[in-house]
């Protein structure tokens, strides 16, 4: 009987095309976010996520205050904030910490100040913080499966690279590796990520499903490989049953997708292998 109920609450939920799009969406948005996680917390760039993630938001806001889409505010706003971590960090002077701290202080004051231009209820502005997944087009799902295809293939090419710079960066530059380009492509991919998953996600909500599915995949392995299919497993199961969770208590999508990115994670810790010494 409770196969039958779960069988046709799930139908039920599948019958709307609107809930489809969102479902897709959801998948590939959350195994995308927790893929990139992956470079975010072993290459410690929380704050670089942070910022970008941010910016997007920031610039989102600007595109609707300039009457231009969305999500072509958001795109140019997060490639253009990936764009100067760098350059930016590697001024004499600057750390990245303090770089990312004036970007931060930046796009903030730039999304609070588009936010208070906006004519009208702002009802569009204001669901770019919390998300508005159950409105996704096939547009969204298309550029999101790009960024999937294009991300997935930069790990797959990439991979051996990637595992060298994430253990032992000065070997790798000594051993010829381009460390710096790797780097730079992975945060353009990350402001891609983050540009066409702000509309599902919300501006404020998007940064905590990229960092929590790849913490949570640290906590179960010990292998790279493992981690990043871990990750994205995580990110799309979150994003499924956040879905879920919103559809059938009217809560919002965004909040109860990466509320449930953190129940798996405080699972995780208590029930890590590697609190028992085991290897995976």
């Amino acid at each position: 009987e409770v196969l039958i109920a779960v069988g046709g609450a799930l139908e039920s939920f599948l019958s709307y095309e609107f809930l489809q799009r969102a479902l897709l969406m959801a998948l590939l948005g959350g195994g995308v976010c927790g893929a990139m996680g992956v470079f975010v917390v072993l290459w410690r760039m929380s704050l670089v996520g942070m910022c970008i993630s941010h910016a997007a938001f920031a610039g989102a806001l600007l595109g609707l205050w300039l009457g231009l889409p969305p999500l072509a505010g958001g795109l140019a706003a997060s490639l253009g904030a990936a764009s100067a971590v760098g350059p930016l960090a590697e001024r004499p002077g600057f750390s990245l910490d303090t770089a990312m701290g004036v970007i931060f202080s930046v796009v903030m004051s730039l999304a609070m100040l588009a936010l208070g231009l906006l004519p009208g209820a702002r009802t569009e502005g204001l669901s770019l913080i919390w998300g508005s997944l159950l409105t996704v087009t096939r547009l969204d799902l298309a550029l999101m499966g790009g960024t999937a295809l294009l991300l997935f293939a930069f790990i797959f090419v990439f991979f051996k690279e990637i595992q060298a710079i994430i253990g032992q960066k000065q070997a790798a530059l000594a051993s010829g590796i381009p460390v710096r380009k790797i780097r730079y492509a992975s945060l353009i991919l990350m402001g891609l990520v983050v540009a066409f998953a702000l509309k599902a996600i919300g501006g404020l909500l998007i940064f905590s499903l990229i960092v929590t599915p790849a913490a949570t995949a640290l906590q179960l392995t010990y292998s790279l490989r493992r981690m990043f299919i871990l990750a994205a497993l995580l990110g799309a199961a979150a994003s499924a049953a956040g879905l879920w969770f919103s559809f059938h208590f009217s809560v919002p999508p965004g909040a109860a997708i990466v509320l449930t990115a953190a129940a798996f994670l405080l699972a995780a810790i208590l029930l890590s292998p590697k609190k028992r010494g085991k290897t995976v």
